[in-house]
């Protein structure tokens, strides 16, 4: 049909609508139909839309539209689909459009019809997309093998054939393959290459390749290739070591490489095989030395060869490993070390030890289990031998003397000797397992010392000086002994005589290691000054002794003791000042200092300082003296009970500068003294003044030869007075009579001659005195009374009750002790005229009577107690009340 515009109709496409023929299975681009394209006289500008197949019947895109040129175009094939004429339509309507620039349109239609060709036959199935893969057992018999499907496309009858011809096989009309013989892989061809061919009537053809191959078959044994059956391998292979490479052949393999499996059928547990290459390998040690392989150094293994897993074709084989013998051993010593003594001074050539008897080599080949010994070293190793390399007799050279300077001191010699084999040890590079087979052997020889010497003091005697104050414990001095034996003996000290007094079994101690002395109880130079013991060295063996003097060194080290050391008083409060308080005095003692070194003060308790001691100084007795009137009244002293504590020192013959250095000890007194405020009775006093003296003797360091001068005088004094006394005490030796038996002296003197009377200075309290106690007289058998604190005492009436008496603090015994003592404390010292002459006067004038009414003074109240004690010294009563 044509199109116009505006109702008008133009024709575009010229030779349109037209029919046209194609043949089936034309290739792509071949022309099917031609046309041309008339332009409208206003599209000058050409053709818009080029002729295009805008519809087909029945729909397909076989067919296309090509320009040749200009205006003219064809139909052509385009191959997309192949045109068939057995399978597809055989006619087609292709509708084409085409436009021009002015919008002028034409559609017209092409007619084409498909024309039958006589075609190729083609094959179907496998064959027809590939080269056919058959595969057929060997020892399989002739039978039908594959059938070839192909088709003539003109469903005309087709006839097969194949080539070579000389093939064992054969192909029927209908196209099935029959093989003509049993094939045998290890003697055919593994594979036939077979071309079948398929024509039609008019002789068209096609052909594909069929490729035949013979299946191998497990049918035959392996066998092995090896012709070796015996094997050597040293001893101590490493694992992994190659010994064997098993090979074997299948014949069902061919010239292909068989696969073929190893084993070992007997046990070994010292080689195995890989199974798939054949080796066999070291597994595990191979001692040679050891039993078995000691006795019967071969191994045999039963090789097996399989061409499957399981249930495959075998073949067995066995072989012998030999196992040979290396020197891998070295020479072993039991012990290693050896321990032996001898005595110093052992004669040369004696024998020490045998060491071939201790050592052994392993290996089991006689040329590898020799060994010797070599290399005796160490210091000192002059003085041993090896009798031979052989043997290993160890002896002695030469004789060891501990004591010679020459001797290098050694009391062990270590000694080293190397043991070993005679064969050459397999070490190399080839055996790198093996490093050594050298073997030490440690020898210790120790020297016994013998004791040949004594111990031996340094000193024949020692002397210490040791101060008696010495702490128990300290260490005074030490002794020491040497030994010349070598080494040195431990040598031990003891006391083994003296160190002993009377008191203590031991009062020195010796250290038994270092010889130490020291001291375990207090030295007393006041009772020994002088100690003399004997000590011990001794090696365990031999020992020596020495003696040791211990002079003990005076010091003053004793404190004064004074009697009593505790005592209590009562005084008026009005007693006279300058009096000797109750005719009270201390004596004392020191065992280390003179007499004269005593200092007396008061230390605690002397408030107003109303007491003081004369002398102060230079004697070992002193007198308690009122220094000061009692001040109540006015406040000034409150105190009614006085405590002193009264310090003695032995320092009084020490210059000034020595005390502070100078040792100084000090005793102690106590007095508790009361203060009676109004007494009721009069106390007697010593008539006449004391004279207090406070002495310490002061010495000039210039005036060195006053001492010298003192002490040559005093020696020339005694000297005379024994020459003047020896006469004297010869006559009365003669004149007077024995004297006659002690007799004890009671309470109460019995009557006899009257002593000529003394002026004795008592002391007596006022108080109200009672009376706590009562006894019998033992020489009377009288009652008296007594005061347990003071000490007074008086006739008890047998209607009277106990009364406050005056207290006597006196005997007569200790009276006339203290009129001496009183006589040497004043003696004169350097005063000047004037003093002298007061005191004198003081001394020898009488107490004044007390006149009518007027109080007794404490001076005239002694004077009468002194007269009243006489009296009642005459009755038998040493103090009455």
């Amino acid at each position: 049909h044509s199109f116009s515009s505006a109702g008008r109709r133009f024709q575009l496409l010229k030779g349109l609508p037209a029919t046209s023929t194609v043949e089936e299975n034309s290739a792509a681009g071949v022309g099917v139909y031609n046309f041309n394209v008339t332009l409208s006289p206003l599209a000058s500008e050409g053709v818009a839309i080029l002729p295009t197949i805008v519809n087909s019947n029945p729909l397909t895109e076989a067919f296309d539209i090509e320009s040749k040129g200009g205006l003219e175009f064809r139909v052509i094939t385009t191959g997309n689909p192949v045109l068939d004429y057995e399978t597809m339509p055989k006619s087609f309507d292709l509708q084409i459009f085409v436009e021009d620039t002015a919008g002028r349109t034409d559609l017209n239609i092409l007619t084409i019809h498909v024309t039958d060709k006589n075609e190729h036959p083609v094959f179907r199935g496998n064959m027809a997309i590939q080269t056919v893969m058959i595969y057929v057992l060997e020892g399989t018999r002739p039978e039908r093998i594959y059938q070839v499907d192909a088709a003539d496309p003109e469903n005309a009858k087709l006839k097969y054939s194949l080539l070579p011809a000389t093939a064992p096989f054969s192909i029927r009309e209908s196209g099935a393959i029959f093989s003509t013989k049993e094939f045998d892989y290890e003697k055919d061809p593994h594979s036939y290459f077979l071309n079948i061919t398929v024509t039609d009537p008019d002789g068209l053809n096609s052909t594909r390749t069929v490729n035949i191959n013979i299946i191998n078959i497990n049918d035959e044994r392996p066998y092995f290739t090896i012709k070796q059956r015996i094997y050597r391998i040293p001893e101590e292979q490493s694992p992994g070591t190659s010994v064997a490479n098993i090979t074997a052949k299948d014949p069902d393999d061919g010239d292909s490489p068989s696969r073929l499996f190893y084993s070992i059928r007997s046990s070994g547990r010292h080689f195995s095989i890989n199974p798939a290459t054949g080796e066999l390998q070291v597994t595990g040690r191979i001692d040679r030395d050891a039993l078995p392989l000691r006795l019967h150094p071969n191994i045999s293994l039963m090789v097996r060869v399989e061409d499957s897993p399981s249930s495959g074709h075998a073949r067995e084989m066995e072989i012998t490993i030999v196992i040979e013998d290396v020197n891998d051993n070295p020479p072993e010593c039991n012990p290693s070390a050896f321990r032996k003594e001898e005595n110093e001074n052992t004669a040369p050539e004696t024998f020490l030890v045998d060491l071939r008897n201790y050592c052994k080599d392993i290996d089991a080949d006689p040329s590898n289990n020799q060994f010797i010994f070599t290399g005796l070293s160490g210091f000192g190793s002059n003085n041993f031998a090896l009798e031979s390399t052989v043997s290993g007799r160890l002896v002695m050279t030469g004789t060891i003397d501990l004591e010679n300077p020459a001797n290098p001191g050694v009391e062990v010699y270590t000694l080293t000797v190397r043991v070993q084999d005679i064969a050459h040890p397999n070490y190399s590079s080839k055996y790198p397992f093996y490093i050594s087979f050298d073997n030490i052997i440690y020898i210790y020889i120790r020297i016994k010392p013998v004791n040949e010497f004594f111990p031996v003091f340094c000193n024949l005697s020692y002397v210490f000086s040791v101060s008696e104050i010495t702490k128990v414990g300290s260490s005074i001095g030490r002794v020491h002994a040497i030994d010349k034996d070598w080494p040195p003996n431990l040598i031990t000290y003891s006391i083994v005589a003296g160190a002993g007094t009377r008191d203590y079994t031991n009062i020195f101690w010796i250290s038994p290691k270092k010889g130490d002395v020291k001291i375990l109880a207090r030295l007393d130079y006041e009772t020994t000054q002088k100690h003399i013991f004997t000590v011990q060295a001794s090696d365990q063996e031999k020992s020596t002794t020495a003696s040791v003097t211990v002079n003990v060194l005076e010091v003053n080290d004793e404190e004064p003791v004074c009697s009593p050391n505790f005592f209590s008083l009562q005084i008026p409060v009005n007693l006279a000042v300058g009096t000797n308080i109750n005719g009270f005095r201390i004596e004392c003692r020191d065992r280390d200092s003179d007499p004269r070194s005593f200092r007396y003060f008061i230390n605690e308790g002397n408030e107003n300082n109303h007491f003081t001691f004369s002398p102060s100084a230079g004697s070992n007795t002193s007198r308690l003296i009122l220094a000061s009137r009692f001040d109540y009244e006015s406040g000034l002293d409150t105190n009614w009970v006085y405590s002193l504590h009264v310090h003695i020192t032995d320092d009084n013959l020490v210059s000034a500068k020595d005390k502070t250095t100078h040792l100084t000890k000090t005793g102690t007194v106590t007095l508790r003294i009361r203060v009676i405020p109004n007494p009721t009775t009069a106390t007697t006093t010593t008539p006449g003044v004391t004279v207090v003296t406070r002495r310490e003797n002061l010495y000039s360091p210039s005036a060195w030869y006053v001492p010298f001068a003192v002490t040559l005088g005093a020696l020339l004094l005694l000297a005379l007075l024994g020459l003047l006394g020896l006469p004297l005490l010869t006559r009365l030796r003669c004149c007077c009579p024995p004297a006659g038996k002690a007799r004890s002296t009671p309470l109460i003197k019995a009557p006899g001659k009257k002593k000529p009377k003394k002026e004795v200075a008592v002391t007596m309290t006022k108080v109200d005195t009672v009376f706590d106690g009562e006894a019998r007289d033992p020489v009377t058998g009288r009652m008296y009374e007594f005061n347990s604190r003071s000490g007074a005492r008086r006739w008890k009436k047998s209607s009277e009750p106990l009364q406050p008496v005056l207290a006597m603090q006196e005997m007569s015994s200790a009276t006339e002790h203290r009129g001496q003592g009183v006589d040497r404390a004043e003696a004169p010292s350097k005063k000047e005229p004037s003093e002298e002459r007061k005191e004198l006067t003081a001394a020898t004038k009488p107490a004044a009577k007390p006149s009518a009414g007027q109080p007794e003074t404490p001076g005239q109240a002694g004077l009468r107690l002194q007269k009243k004690k006489e009296e009642f010294e005459d009755g038998g009563l040493s103090s009455p009340a």
